[in-house]
């Protein structure tokens, strides 16, 4: 009996510290598992921190991309120091365009970056992801605005070059226009020369005496040489004398001697004196 006892206990004593043992061993691989679980909590909440720091980054460098004229001047002056503007208005809008573009091209670089590597780390959380989500759709607006100001640049430039064209065609009748105004068409000869060319004609006097002599109303164009009196106010007269015969008021003009036999009609007021479109100068 007392071996039977004994056989008894030592059977008891081998199953309670086996049983002893297998508790020892869940228990030592519960705390392992939980100290492993504690570590990749610990791990995926730096992640998180560090995604959520990243996603605010990103979000202050899209917000700072406002696509309208403020922030492209805002752009110019931070960038000035960078890159050296080309002088056309047309081509510093596209090379603002181009630098808006370009941070947008960088974001969504960050963004795919970002993204990647939460997905490798197997980090899934639906926030993070819903973030990221939101990026993705703030850039493709941003790159369809991108696009859509690139357009009506192109749209823009196409008016401004006709508007051009039509401008350069509006200052050329201009400057024609103006160039009529300020031409007259002058003639100078002798009393005969004038007349046998009907420049002018003897007019009045009694038997062929006390006629005078007036530009007549029909004159051959070709006698007449232009003289643009913006350009120039002298009509040099190779004569000792001359006097106008046309009716160009006499405060608008001098004649002068300028040497031997030579003679000048400077213009003093151009307006007054081109009113008046034939000069017929009678040298004497």
């Amino acid at each position: 009996m007392r071996k039977a006892a004994v056989a008894l206990l030592v059977l008891i004593s081998v199953a309670l510290v086996g049983t002893t043992v297998i508790f020892f061993t869940k228990y030592k691989k519960s705390v392992e598992s939980y100290a492993e679980m504690k570590a990749s909590d610990e791990s995926t909440r730096l992640r998180y921190g560090q995604a959520i720091n990243e996603i605010a980054q990103i979000q202050d460098s899209l917000n700072a991309i406002v696509l309208g004229e403020e922030s492209v001047q805002g752009l110019r002056a931070t960038r000035q120091a960078e890159v050296e503007l080309p002088e056309s208005v047309h081509d510093q809008v596209l090379t603002r365009i181009a630098m808006l573009k370009g941070a947008i091209e960088r974001t969504k670089e960050r963004v795919s970056e970002l993204d990647a590597r939460l997905k490798r780390n197997g980090v899934k959380i639906g926030g993070l992801e819903r973030m990221i989500a939101s990026l993705k759709t703030t850039l493709d607006e941003k790159e369809t605005r991108i696009t859509e100001l690139n357009t009506q640049v192109d749209t823009l430039q196409t008016q401004v070059s006709g508007l051009t064209v039509a401008v350069e065609d509006k200052d050329q009748q201009l400057t024609q226009k103006q160039q009529e105004l300020a031409t007259v068409f002058y003639t100078m000869g002798s009393k005969k020369e004038l007349i046998r060319s009907g420049v002018v004609v003897s007019e009045g006097g009694v038997l062929g005496m006390g006629k005078t002599l007036k530009p007549s109303s029909n004159v051959n164009q070709a006698v007449l040489t232009p003289l643009d009196t913006d350009e120039e106010q002298i009509i040099r007269i190779p004569a000792e004398k001359a006097r106008v015969l046309s009716a160009q008021p006499v405060t608008s003009y001098v004649i002068q001697p300028v040497g031997e036999k030579m003679v000048e009609l400077r213009i003093v007021d151009p307006k007054e004196f081109r009113k008046v479109k034939q000069v017929v100068i009678l040298m004497t």
